[in-house]
């Protein structure tokens, strides 16, 4: 029973990816349509982030009182309610409102399903958690090209993606008192195997409260929290700007490049696929540094004067190059910065996660509108940079600590 619940979890992972992807793939051909200037895609995506902010940190709290599952629905309830108003959202006033519940609700399904698998599932189970997330990113933008292409409606494509998250909400309401029955056995399941060696025990917990007000204060930690910020910001920025600098700068169909963008988040989301057997036989941080030298490689082809098709193949090195990254950083902080802390730096690196993705692409935005859409990739490679420096910078700290202990 507790493999087939997963699956629904899974489900649920795909649901939360779709939506993410859908308004830089739709933003071409919308923004004429409702009367908007070209950089208020930036304002929707900060309304989105700032709500996932907020509902992501009042989730444990909330997730304490009503417990996972319900929080689960009542949050897809949220978001397949706030992309069946963006179908018929008539002005970008109306998108911005259905932008909160979006936010709120994405936000607490993220981080209580994430808080749910790290709990009652072992550690592996992430990482599939996060591949399947990229399934919904990478399936959103080919949903929206069909019906651009088709029918030259992005309105059809969020009426569709709308009914796909109302199923979910109804699964979701079926197997609602399975939620604790399935976290009773697992946890027992669990304390019967070997520990699992990113669960903490109730010693290292105690001990983490004893030194969380000191967190900041490790040497390493705070290059860590900007790694995390240029990585979501770069992930978001490419996902929200990356059609609309297909079709401005290089005069490809908003179809098209709805269809590229969707094979972005498919390199991500194969990538996560992959990385999920590699790390069998290759250790975290040379994983993440090949990722980011990777991504690299693909922004530095989208700066360079090459044949249209050479933009595709930059975005899917992005794509696989981010893919280890996030789900690796993550994995290394108990080891990076010891267990004690681990609990406490989660927060704070999700915290600054969300800070990228909020405000890094509506900045873009701003810039694009004042200069050219042109400098995306520009943009992308200096994120890009300022993540694997950051990152590098961390892995030197901790260098100099071995040495020196």
């Amino acid at each position: 029973m507790a493999t087939w619940f997963l699956i629904i979890i899974y489900l649920a992972f795909i649901s939360l990816g779709l939506p993410d992807s859908l308004l830089g793939s739709a933003w071409p051909v919308m923004w004429p349509e409702i009367g908007a200037s070209f950089g208020s895609a930036g304002i929707l995506s900060m309304v989105v982030a700032g709500g996932t902010i907020v509902s992501s940190l009042a989730s444990g709290s909330i997730t304490h009182k009503i417990g996972a599952g319900k929080i689960t629905l009542i949050s897809c309830c949220l978001t397949a309610g706030a992309l069946l108003g963006y179908s018929f959202a008539p002005s970008l006033v109306w998108l911005i409102i259905f932008a909160i519940p979006l936010g709120l609700g994405a936000g607490a399904v993220d981080a209580t399903l994430n808080n749910y698998v790290a709990e009652h599932y072992k550690a592996h189970h992430m990482n599939w958690l996060h591949c399947f997330w990229g399934v919904g990113a990478t399936a959103g933008p080919i949903i929206m090209s069909y019906y651009i292409a088709d029918q030259n409606s992005w309105r059809s494509g969020y009426a569709t993606v709308a009914l796909i998250q109302f199923g979910l909400v109804i699964i979701l309401f079926i197997t609602l008192p399975l939620w604790k029955r399935v976290a009773t056995m697992r946890d027992a399941d669990l304390t019967q195997s070997e520990p699992d060696e990113n669960q903490m025990d109730s010693t290292s917990v105690e001990d983490g409260k004893k030194h969380a007000q000191k967190v900041l204060k490790i040497k390493g930690v705070k290059h860590s929290l900007v790694a995390f910020l240029f990585y979501c910001g770069v992930e978001a920025t490419v996902g929200l700007w990356g059609a609309s600098y297909l079709v401005g700068a290089r005069d490809i169909t908003a179809g098209t490049a709805a269809v590229w963008i969707s094979l972005y988040y498919g390199g991500i989301t194969i990538g996560r696929l992959v990385t999920g057997f590699v790390t069998l036989k290759i250790r975290n941080r040379v994983l993440i540094l090949i990722g980011q030298l990777t991504a690299i490689l693909g922004g530095v082809i989208l700066v360079l004067p090459l044949p249209i098709p050479f933009s595709l193949a930059g975005l899917i090195l992005i794509g696989l190059g981010l893919a280890p990254i996030y789900p690796g950083l993550l994995h290394e902080t108990p080891t990076r910065f010891g267990r004690e802390n681990s609990a406490k730096l989660m927060g704070y690196q999700m915290a600054l996660a969300y800070t990228g993705t909020t405000f890094l692409p509506p900045i873009f935005g701003m810039l694009a509108s004042q200069i050219s859409i042109r400098v995306f990739p520009i943009i992308v490679l200096i994120f890009l940079l300022c993540m694997i420096l950051s990152s590098e910078r961390v892995n030197r700290i901790l260098k100099k600590r071995v040495l020196k202990g």
